[in-house]
């Protein structure tokens, strides 16, 4: 839980300094998902796979804890707090008045994007449920207050196909959402009463969606590697910046300097100049991996980014093809294959991102593996286990693990944080467990046999 009471005021309220030079942001222990700039001072906020918040200071992050899976979206809101949804299905509001965060939407999915109408008070949050929950807020202005969640009333949308994955308002209140169904629906909400039609019609899950701030255009990337700007209304098609690049997995806008920026699967950046819709530039930003999160700072004279690495990026715009693909060494499972032996490889794939192999503490979303080999379950101080591994038997012996990874997480231990996947081959299980044994430090019975 977050204890910096008032930190997170005070970082809101400060001036900065916008650094025109390559810059890093570095402490997450898992890939960077989402980021978002406060408008006005210019902190940066990053969501991460590591469960966390960061909310930063110059090079030095106050780290806001609440989530209990990956953090995947950020909003700031009314330029005095933040809002964030996560894998864990959760939608927290923090707020300086207050030592934890405010669960104001609870969906059955991940929680994938957040939007805020300033005009009419309301938020919307897109889920992979399939639904979006749109919440009106209450005397959210009054600082006076301690914000709590009586103060939101909510309605659940319902109409896509599959899950949602983007929403906007417009500036009016209406509200856009784009759905892995492949398309892009209109909602208005007048009280008690919600219509919505299909705006878009896309054939390929769509991704990311940017509403400009006139209404007059949106933009959307999708699985297939449509990057395309149609009209609000209509649909119809006014621009089109498909490239062979896929898939789009994010998008950010700067009004001021009319720049759309669209990261791809591929680790690229394009930025594309909306006065006259051309490509501006157009970058290869990471060394590996994709572009999951872009931000503007405020005054649009850089580009920040968020991918596979723990670390955020941040490059001067009008500098960036001088600069060489950021990262390549932290995440050492993008090697050649060739590189590894087979059991390394497994370990890089299946568990580096969540877990590590040291003593010490770190920030990933999983406790450490270090001495794993016959430890009960549950059992390293100061990590917040789900219940159903507190309260397991398991000991982490060679069946145990043949069976986690035979059967996958979901089945061998059922309400884990643990992701979906599976080992099918025995032969690659049994070098995760050599491995695990070799690098992971010695077994505590193997220790305890030793005196």
């Amino acid at each position: 839980m977050w204890r910096i009471v008032g930190t997170l005021g005070v970082l809101l309220s400060a001036t900065m300094a916008f650094a025109q030079d390559f810059n890093t942001l570095k402490g997450h222990g898992g890939p960077v998902m989402d980021i978002a700039i406060h408008p006005e001072t210019g902190r940066v906020a990053t969501a991460s796979f590591d469960n966390s918040v960061g909310f930063w200071d110059g090079r030095e992050p106050v780290w806001l804890e609440g989530h209990s899976a990956a953090v995947v979206t950020l909003e700031f809101v009314e330029n005095k707090f933040l809002v964030s949804g996560g894998d864990d299905f959760q939608v927290l509001l923090w707020s300086h008045r207050r030592s934890d965060p405010v669960k104001i939407a609870q969906h059955k999915g991940k929680v994938s994007d957040i939007a805020y109408s300033e005009n009419t008070r309301s938020f919307a949050t897109a889920s992979w449920d399939g639904t979006i929950e749109y919440l009106k807020a209450s005397d959210l202005n009054d600082a006076t207050e301690v914000i709590e969640t009586s103060q939101f009333s909510s309605m659940t949308l319902t109409g896509h196909d599959a899950g949602v994955n983007a929403v906007a308002f417009s500036e009016r209140g209406g509200l856009f959402s784009a759905s892995s169904d492949g398309t892009i629906r209109y909602w208005s909400v007048d009280g008690s009463e919600i219509s919505s039609r299909v705006v878009v019609s896309n054939g390929f899950g769509i991704n990311k969606m940017v509403l400009n701030d006139k209404g007059d255009w949106l933009a959307y990337g999708s699985v297939d590697g449509v990057t395309r700007v149609v009209h609000p209304e209509t649909g119809d098609t006014l621009h089109d910046f498909t490239l062979e690049r896929r898939p789009i997995l994010s998008m950010a806008y700067h009004a001021k300097t009319a720049q759309l920026a669209v990261g791809d699967g591929y680790g690229y950046i394009m930025i594309i100049d909306t006065n006259d819709w051309s490509i501006a530039r157009d970058f290869r930003a990471m060394r590996r991996g994709p572009v999951w999160a872009l931000a503007f700072s405020p005054d649009g004279t850089q580009i920040y980014a968020g991918g596979i690495e723990d670390i955020a990026y941040a490059w001067p715009v009008t500098l960036l093809e001088k600069f060489d693909p950021a990262g390549g060494e932290t995440r050492s499972f993008l090697q050649d294959p060739k590189d590894m032996a087979n059991g390394e490889r497994q370990f890089m794939r299946k568990c580096s991102i969540c877990h590590a192999l040291t003593a010490d503490p770190s920030r990933k979303a999983g406790p450490t593996l270090y001495n794993l080999m016959n430890r009960p379950a549950g059992t390293i101080l100061g990590y917040n286990y789900s219940e159903t591994l507190k309260n397991s038997d398991i000991v982490w012996s060679d069946e145990a693990i043949h069976d986690l990874f035979r059967l996958g997480p979901d089945h061998f231990i059922p309400g884990s944080k643990m992701p979906m996947q599976r080992i099918t081959k025995v032969e690659d299980r049994q070098d995760l467990i050599d491995f695990l044994r070799q690098a992971g430090g010695a077994d505590p019975a193997a220790q305890e046999d030793l005196k």
